[in-house]
């Protein structure tokens, strides 16, 4: 029997910005990953997106990312690991305010953009990440890119981890996601997404942009919300999902 959690990057509209369908997307998704201001959210979305989860039973997770609003926590910052373990520890605080004042329980924490990808092969970043997490709160459970520095930093921390995988986006022959830079890094196209989350769930495989198969775990899958075909993405996914007997459950449930 196949399980498997999907997940949703949400609440990354930031004052008059709009960005996103959350309200649309939260019930084909089962965990939510919430942005805690530094690359986008707000206060008042962190607020509505935490209550719009719990409305549809959708686990709630922080995503915390580099102080970037221009470039969306998606370009590199060079930052020391002190750095690091003070920047998510400071917006898990930020996001667990809400989460709290509503009765409910964080459940999960996976990092954003750039300082996602940075903590898949940098360690002593990884290890930083994991420290705050672990100092906060001992039973949340890291996302992190299925086989990196960061799932293992976490390892060893003695945090569950749950491996990630992408519906939306082509990897690297040695396991990483392909550079935003680069013009085919994105998936657009419903039918290749599917095909290539069934691969990675049933068979445990890739195949890279070079050609090869690569090999990887799959507790979770990330449909990013402020995609083009994200809501197309998340209703398609998740029917094709349940057709081909894959479960579609929380994380904790797996």
């Amino acid at each position: 029997m196949y399980r498997v959690d999907l997940n949703c990057d949400l609440g990354e509209s930031f004052g008059a910005y709009q960005i996103g369908k959350d309200q649309e997307i939260l019930p084909f998704v089962t965990s939510a990953n919430i942005a805690c201001g530094y690359h986008a959210g707000d206060p008042a979305t962190m607020r509505k997106t935490v209550r719009l989860a719990l409305e549809n039973g959708v686990a709630i997770g922080a995503h915390p990312g580099l102080p970037d609003l221009n470039g969306f926590g998606r370009r590199e910052m060079m930052i020391s690991s002190e750095e690091a373990y003070e920047m998510v520890l400071y917006q898990l605080g930020a996001l667990s305010a809400f989460v709290k004042t509503e009765g409910a329980q964080l459940h999960h924490v996976k990092p954003h953009g750039a300082l996602y990808n940075m903590a898949a092969k940098n360690q002593m970043l990884a290890d930083a990440i994991a420290r705050a997490v672990f100092h906060f709160d001992q039973s949340l459970v890291l996302y992190g890119l299925s086989g990196s520095e960061l799932v293992k930093a976490g390892e060893a921390m003695g945090l569950r981890t749950a491996h990630e995988v992408f519906a939306d986006r082509t990897y690297q022959q040695d396991g990483t996601l392909t550079s935003r830079r680069d013009p085919r890094a994105l998936i657009t196209d419903t039918e290749q997404a599917t095909l290539q989350v069934i691969q990675m769930i049933k068979e445990g495989t890739v195949i890279s942009e070079q050609g090869t198969e690569v090999q990887l775990r799959a507790d979770t899958i990330c449909i990013h919300g402020d995609g083009v075909h994200a809501l197309q993405f998340a209703k398609e996914i998740r029917q094709r999902l349940e057709q081909a007997e894959i479960f579609v459950v929380p994380f904790a449930s797996t």
